[in-house]
């Protein structure tokens, strides 16, 4: 069970790392140059990301979850929550959009989940 505790921990926070990464990069180009500030806040929040996988994936193959498909699924469904909270942006669409970002990432699963069997 702490192991199962741990995967869920370090996932989330390696998401969330990413989630960070990813919202400061689109900031990086705004206005008419590079903003380091906006583009170090990405990399501190990419690095901590991986930092964060490494441990969650060690806890996953502990667990027997070896194939690299479903251990980025975990990842991935983190980030892209995360994303979606960070922004703000998420609760702003239409219902049918945001039922069509959940389809999309319950699609992405069920795709990783079957080609990691084979």
């Amino acid at each position: 069970m702490e192991s199962i505790l741990l995967i869920a921990v370090f996932t989330l926070l390696s998401g969330l790392g990413d989630a960070q990464g990813f919202v400061h990069a689109g900031r990086v180009w705004d206005g008419d140059g590079f903003n380091w500030i906006e583009a170090l806040k990405s990399a501190a929040g990419f690095q901590f990301g991986v930092f964060m996988y490494w441990f969650a994936v060690r806890h996953l193959a502990s667990q027997g979850v070896l194939a690299p498909e479903v251990q980025t699924l975990f990842w991935f469904s983190a980030t892209i929550i995360g994303i979606a909270a960070l922004s703000g942006q998420f609760m702003r669409w239409a219902v049918v959009d945001q039922i069509a970002a959940v389809g999309v990432l319950l699609g992405i699963t069920w795709l990783m989940m079957r080609t990691a069997a084979r």
